[in-house]
C-alpha cells in the first residue's frame, strides 16, 4: 500500500480495494529477507532464502533436492529460511489435511513447518505463537488452562477461538500441523515466542526440557498431571477444612497408629532407599534419608500431641474467633482464622518430614502438595499411602497428594493458581533456587542454619563442654546444630578453654580457626574459608570476641538469623544477649538443638523459618493458618454513617469465647 501510494506512481489515484496477494508476496519477500538478514548479521551467522510450493513436495526428485539442500546449509552453519513461493503458490487444496502421512496442504506457516519437519527427519518442531500455548478454550477468557501436554483425541476438549489477526490460520491450524508432524515422528511444542521477558530463551528452554509451553506426545502417564493434582488438594482441602475439629484430630491418631502398626513395611521400604543411595549421597544425608523404629515412635508421639493442640479447648486451630467488634447496633465483625489454601512442600532426603507435615495440614485444614527427593521414592510412597488411608476414614483422601511425575522444582514453582504457599525442607542450596524460581508465590523457610554459641567469661565449666557437645555432635546434619562457636578472651588458655578442645577432639569434630582465633596461636587450625558456613557435619568454627557486644555483632554480620545462644551465669549479660540478638530463636543456657517444633509442644513443624512476616522460628499449626473477617449486619449502608446519616460507628469489643463451634 505504502508503494501503491508514494511518488509518481500512476496507480496513485486508482482506488484498489483488495490487493492481489501473490502480487504483494512477490514485492514483500525482498523486505522480509532483508529483516532477517539484518538480524542474524549481528549474530555473525549467514541466512539463505528458500521458495518451496505445495506441488514441490508432490515431485520425489525435488523432495530429494530440498533435503540435500537443507542439510548442506546446516551443515555450513548456515540458517536457512524456508517460506512458500506466494507469488506462483496455487489456492491451498481444502480438506486435504491429516488423509494421510504423506498429505498435508501447505497453505500457511504452520503446515509448511510441519510439513519441513516430517520431511527432514527432524527430532523437535517448535512452533512459536503469541500466547503461552495451547489453551482449553480462547486464551483471555475466565477458564482458560493451558494445556502442558495434548495427546491425539483431545481436540474434542478444546474450544479454538477466532483466527490470528495477522497470520493465515490460527492456534486450530498449529494444533492440525502438531499433529500431523507427531504422527510423521516428530516431537511438538507451541509457546509464545513474543513475550518479553522469556522469548529470549525460549528455544533454549525448550530444547534443554524445561516446562515451556504445549508439549504433543502419544504416551499418557499413568497418573494425574501435577495440575490435577493440584486441584485435587485444593477441593480435598476445603472439604477437610469442614471437618470438626474431633475428625480432624481422629484421623491424625488414626495416622500415628498407622506409623507404628506398618512398621516393618515402612522400614523394608526405607532399606531399599538406603541400598539404592550408597555410594551417591554423603554420610549427612544418609543419616537424614535412614528411619528408624525410634524415629517412628517419636513421629507418632508428635502426631498425637498435634492432634490434642489441634482440639485444645481454647482453641490454637482452625476456626478459632481472634476478634469480636460491634461497629454499630445490630453490626458484627469478626475475625477468625482459616486454612491458608494449598501448601506445596517440597524437601531432600528427610521421609520423617512426609506424615510430620500431612498431620499439620489436616489439622489445619490443608490442601497439601509433597515433592519429596528421589533418594527416598520408596519411603516417600509408602508413607503417602498410609497418609491417604488415614484421610479416607472421613472421606478426605484427596487433600494430600504426592507428586511422583518427573516435574522439576521450577515448573512447581509457576503454579501460582493452585498453590498458596512454598515450603522447602531441604539444602540452602534448595531454598535459594526455590526463592528464585518461586513468582508470586510466597516462601517460608530458611536459606542456612548458621547457628551460633557464645560463651561468655561468666560461663559455667560443667555447663558449656554438655552445651557445645550437644549442639554440635547429637545430630551435626541438623539446621539447629552449632556452626559456629563464640569463645570471650578472658577464656583463652584457661582449663575451660582446653576442655572444650579436648571434647571436640574425642568427638572427631575439626575445628576451623576464625582469623581472630588463629592471631593467637602458634600453630593454629586450618583458618576458616568463611565465617558465613554451614557445615552439616562435625566440623566447628572457633573465633574469639572481646564482649557480649562484639558476640552480638559477629551474629549480625555472619549469622542466618535461625538460632543463637548464651553460655553464662551473669543474668544481666544474659537478659541484654537475649534482647538484642535478632534471630527467630534466641536460647540461655541450652542447646541450639531445642529449636525444634516437637520439643516446643508444638507437636511438630513444617519447617523453620527466619522471615519476618507471619511466621517465625518453628512452624507449627497456628504458622499455617491465615484469617479472614466474618460481618454479620441487618441492611446497613455505609450512607447511613456519613455525616447527614442517622447511625453512629460503636466500635466496642466484645468478648471471645473460650470455646469455638
Amino acid at each position: 500500500r505504502q508503494a501503491l501510494h508514494s511518488g509518481q506512481n500512476q496507480l496513485k489515484e486508482m482506488a484498489i480495494p483488495v490487493l492481489e496477494a501473490r502480487a504483494c508476496a512477490a514485492a514483500g519477500q525482498s523486505g522480509l529477507m532483508a529483516l532477517y538478514e539484518a538480524m542474524f548479521t549481528q549474530y555473525s551467522i549467514c541466512a539463505a532464502q528458500i521458495l518451496v510450493t505445495n506441488l514441490d513436495f508432490h515431485d520425489e526428485q525435488k523432495r530429494r533436492n530440498l533435503n540435500g539442500t537443507l542439510h548442506e546449509l546446516l551443515r555450513m552453519n548456515i540458517v536457512p529460511i524456508v517460506n512458500t513461493n506466494d507469488a506462483v503458490v496455487p489456492p491451498a487444496e481444502p480438506n486435504s489435511d491429516l488423509q494421510g502421512v504423506n498429505v498435508i496442504s501447505v497453505k500457511d506457516n504452520d503446515s509448511l513447518a510441519a510439513r519441513l519437519a516430517v520431511e527432514m527427519k527432524t527430532d523437535l518442531l517448535i512452533v512459536l505463537s503469541d500466547v503461552e500455548g495451547l489453551f482449553d478454550s480462547p486464551p483471555g477468557s475466565d477458564d482458560a488452562k493451558l494445556i502442558d501436554i495434548f495427546y491425539p483425541g483431545d481436540q474434542q476438549s478444546v474450544t479454538f477461538g477466532t483466527k490470528s489477526r495477522v497470520g493465515m490460520g490460527g492456534m486450530e491450524a498449529k494444533v492440525k500441523a502438531a499433529l500431523w508432524a507427531l504422527q510423521g515422528g516428530t516431537s511438538v511444542v507451541i509457546a509464545n515466542g513474543t513475550h518479553p521477558k522469556v522469548s529470549g530463551h525460549v528455544i533454549t528452554d525448550i530444547v534443554e526440557g524445561k516446562k515451556v509451553g504445549t508439549f504433543f506426545s502419544e504416551v499418557k502417564p499413568a497418573g494425574p498431571t501435577v495440575e490435577q493434582q493440584g486441584e485435587m488438594a485444593r477441593s480435598g482441602g476445603r472439604m477437610l477444612a469442614t471437618l470438626e475439629p474431633e475428625q480432624r484430630a481422629e484421623i491424625i491418631h488414626h495416622l500415628a497408629d498407622l506409623l507404628t502398626d506398618q512398621r516393618e513395611e515402612i522400614l523394608l521400604a526405607n532399606k531399599k532407599d538406603l541400598e539404592e543411595a550408597e555410594g551417591r549421597l554423603a554420610a549427612p544425608l544418609l543419616k537424614r534419608l535412614s528411619l528408624s523404629t525410634s524415629k517412628l515412635n517419636s513421629l507418632a508421639i508428635g502426631l498425637r500431641q498435634i492432634a490434642a493442640s489441634s482440639q485444645d479447648s481454647v482453641g490454637r486451630g482452625l476456626r478459632r474467633v481472634l476478634r469480636r467488634t460491634r461497629i454499630a447496633k445490630n453490626l458484627e465483625l469478626e475475625q477468625v482464622t482459616v486454612p491458608i489454601g494449598v501448601l506445596l512442600v517440597i524437601f531432600e532426603s528427610r521421609p520423617d518430614c512426609l506424615p510430620q507435615v500431612a498431620a499439620l495440614a489436616i489439622a489445619s485444614g490443608n490442601g497439601l502438595l509433597l515433592k519429596g527427593g528421589k533418594e527416598a521414592t520408596h519411603s516417600n510412597r509408602i508413607l503417602h499411602l498410609l497418609a491417604q488411608e488415614a484421610l479416607s476414614i472421613h472421606g478426605v483422601k484427596e487433600a494430600i497428594q504426592l507428586v511422583n511425575t518427573r516435574e522439576e522444582v521450577e515448573d512447581l514453582c509457576r503454579l501460582d493458581k493452585m498453590i498458596d504457599l512454598i515450603i522447602p525442607r531441604g539444602s540452602s542450596q534448595l531454598v535459594r533456587d526455590i526463592q528464585k524460581a518461586a513468582k508470586g508465590i510466597p516462601v517460608m523457610g530458611h536459606s542456612e542454619g548458621i547457628c551460633h554459641m557464645y560463651v561468655d567469661s561468666e560461663a559455667s565449666v560443667d555447663k558449656v563442654t554438655r552445651l557445645v557437645r550437644d549442639s554440635k555432635c547429637e545430630y551435626p546434619a541438623a539446621c539447629n546444630a552449632l556452626e559456629t562457636l563464640l569463645i570471650h578472651r578472658d577464656l583463652l588458655r584457661t582449663p575451660l578453654f582446653d576442655q572444650i578442645i579436648d571434647m571436640l577432639r574425642v568427638e572427631q569434630v575439626k575445628i576451623h580457626a576464625g582469623p581472630k582465633f588463629a592471631s593467637y596461636l602458634t600453630f593454629s587450625p586450618s583458618e576458616v574459608k568463611s565465617l558465613r558456613t554451614e557445615y552439616g557435619d562435625l566440623e566447628l568454627c572457633i573465633e574469639v570476641v572481646d564482649s557480649v557486644q562484639e558476640a552480638i555483632d559477629h551474629i549480625h554480620k555472619y549469622g542466618s538469623s535461625h538460632t543463637d545462644v548464651i553460655v553464662t551465669e551473669n543474668e544481666k549479660t544474659a537478659e541484654f544477649f537475649l534482647q538484642h540478638v535478632d534471630s527467630a530463636c534466641v536460647f540461655w543456657n541450652a542447646s541450639t538443638r531445642f529449636s525444634d517444633g516437637y520439643r516446643f509442644g508444638l507437636g511438630a513443624e513444617v519447617g523453620i523459618s527466619t522471615s519476618r512476616i507471619h511466621a517465625r522460628g518453628p512452624v507449627g499449626l497456628e504458622g499455617l493458618l491465615t484469617t479472614k473477617w466474618l460481618l454479620r449486619g441487618q441492611d446497613h449502608v455505609v450512607s447511613d454513617f456519613s455525616e447527614h446519616g442517622n447511625l453512629k460507628y460503636l466500635h466496642e469489643n466484645l468478648p471471645v469465647p473460650q470455646r469455638n463451634t
